[in-house]
């Protein structure tokens, strides 16, 4: 079963750290990525650009909004994703906690939903657990 794993943490926090200790998070990053890759844990994922180089789009009546930034203001800002094939949820969070940033914020494990041409189930139908 495919699982996300969105990595948030709050950027004021992480832009204390020292030069040392970012590098280091981020070679512990990588290690925990070749990790679960070589154990085809992991089929994907990527650290994302701060939040101050987001932008958002909306579209309403055809029209489309842009908007400079995040989606919302929040405490703690999305990182990053892992995308996980594991057996079931137990063994995503057992995978999703060894992500490092989740000592310095949160990860949300999710479901990945795949899509079909024809579904017959509705949104309040689908198991969300």
């Amino acid at each position: 079963m495919k699982y996300v794993a969105l990595v948030y943490y709050d950027e004021a926090t992480m832009k204390t750290l020292s030069q040392a200790e970012w590098d280091a998070l981020n070679r512990e990053c990588m290690d925990c990525g070749e990790s679960l890759r070589s154990r085809d844990y992991m089929i994907g994922g990527e650290a994302l650009l701060s939040v101050q180089s987001a932008t958002t789009l909306r579209v309403r009546n055809g029209q489309v909004d842009i908007t400079d930034g995040p989606f919302a203001e929040t405490k703690e800002q999305l990182a990053g994703f892992y995308l996980l094939d594991v057996r079931d949820l137990n063994e995503a969070i057992q995978v999703a906690s060894k992500i490092p940033p989740a000592r310095y914020g949160c990860v949300e494990i999710r479901p990945v939903r795949e899509l079909q041409a024809e579904n017959n189930v509705s949104y309040q139908d689908q198991d969300r657990r």
